[in-house]
């Protein structure tokens, strides 16, 4: 497990090189992601890059629920995109987007919500996959992840709202609109 980088390092806004050598240096970058995504409790991660812990290469990591099977993918590029958009993360109460290298700070993002994405898998085999829903959302934003963008550049490219954890006068738990 390594720890996860948090903005604004700059590794998590400079694009990553592709991999060109499926070696245990690769196992192991895969086996780190898997072992911090999966020990990530606060809050709970459904996906993780390379960038966020400290690697410049284009590799990422996936579990939409927490009993589905950990998806890799190793230079993932998205090849059609629907017209459709969701409105936040769909098929959700809570539509706001969080990263685990921006801690307390979400924001609305309009994703596509069907993406065609090439990419290789952890054994070497490129593969071809279509993303719906939450999942699409996910590999998105990780995908992203990979192009040196964050999240919060989509809200406001959006014109969108942030909004960062406060504690209220009882101390709960509660968003505040961040003024940018």
């Amino acid at each position: 497990m390594k720890p996860i980088v948090q903005a604004p390092h700059p590794v998590l806004t400079t694009p990553t090189k592709p991999v060109v050598q499926f070696d245990a240096k690769l196992q192991k970058l895969i086996t780190e992601l898997s072992e911090t995504l999966v020990h990530a409790t606060n809050p709970k991660g459904v996906g993780l890059a390379a960038p966020q812990i400290g690697v410049a290469s284009r590799v990422c990591v996936m579990k939409p629920k927490q009993n589905s099977r950990l998806k890799v993918l190793i230079n993932p590029v998205i090849l059609n995109r629907s017209r459709d958009v969701t409105d936040g993360i769909p098929d959700r109460a809570n539509k706001l987007e969080g990263c685990l290298s921006i801690t307390a700070v979400w924001g609305k993002v309009k994703r596509n919500a069907t993406v065609h994405v090439r990419y290789t898998d952890e054994k070497g085999i490129a593969r071809e996959e279509e993303f719906s829903g939450f999942p699409a959302t996910i590999v998105q934003h990780e995908i992203d992840h990979l192009d040196g963008i964050l999240f919060p550049q989509r809200v406001l490219e959006q014109n969108g709202e942030l909004y960062q954890v406060t504690k209220d006068t009882d101390g709960k738990e509660v968003l505040e609109k961040i003024s940018v």
